[in-house]
């Protein structure tokens, strides 16, 4: 019977770091540790990073997936390991690092039913030089001041408005010469299954019972055309003879 005092259990062990690698790799870095000859450690823990990439395939379709891995050789090692990394080796604060937060844009649009975007390039066509690219310009701002009115208002709207809009954001500096075609909008409801498809469809079933009357009548008349059959049969009986 094996004595029960060497069995080990998960609340007598240590933390495990990385549960990816397993115990027993953990217990190979814990072992590498505590070997004294750095030759002999430098070439054990080249071991166990090739028996690291072994266990975890899927990092080789990582970039750099070998810096991982000996990363990672350190984080086991709570980064006391002493060997030589082709890497630069990692530290705990480097680990516990935030990162910066990011800024948070601030900037309040002056005309926010077109947004900021809108502002910023309407800024660059009044500070462009070449008139061919201004007009260029002058003619996406106005396409999109037609569509954001078209989604907004669901209606077309007419190119003067626009312009005198344009006029009053860029104080009348920008113009443009084409007509900005923008697709009228319509409502999905309305464009399917509407009141006049149900009504022409309600319409067909009517034809179709119409149909069925016809058909009735058609019966009735091969009904009425037994009769002359009927009544005309004693002159054609076949003689007996």
């Amino acid at each position: 019977m094996q004595d029960l005092d060497n069995m080990e259990y998960n609340t007598t062990r240590n933390h495990l770091t990385m549960k990816e690698y397993g115990r027993h790799v953990q217990k190979m870095v814990e072992h590498i540790m505590t070997i004294e000859d750095p030759e002999r450690r430098q070439r054990n823990a080249n071991a166990v990073i090739e028996l690291m990439g072994f266990l975890n395939p899927h990092l080789k379709n990582v970039e750099d997936f070998r810096h991982k891995l000996w990363d990672h050789l350190f984080l086991i090692s709570d980064f006391t390991l002493d060997v030589k990394s082709p890497y630069p080796i990692p530290t705990r604060e480097t680990l516990k690092a935030k990162p910066d937060p990011l800024p948070y844009p601030s900037s309040n649009p002056k005309f926010s039913h077109l947004g900021k975007n809108l502002e910023v390039i309407i800024d660059k066509a009044l500070n462009e030089q070449d008139p061919d690219k201004k007009m260029g310009l002058s003619n996406a701002i106005a396409y999109y001041m037609k569509l954001a009115y078209n989604n907004w208002h669901h209606e077309i709207v007419h190119d003067d408005a626009i312009q005198s809009e344009l006029n009053v954001i860029t104080k009348g500096q920008l113009t443009f010469t084409n007509t900005p075609y923008v697709k009228a909008f319509r409502p999905q409801q309305e464009t399917r299954g509407g009141s006049g498809r149900r009504d022409n469809r309600g319409g067909s079933r009517d034809n179709r019972g119409g149909g069925r009357d016809n058909r009735g009548g058609s019966r009735d008349s091969r009904g009425g055309g037994r009769d002359p059959r009927g009544g005309g049969g004693g002159g054609y009986k076949k003689k007996r003879y």
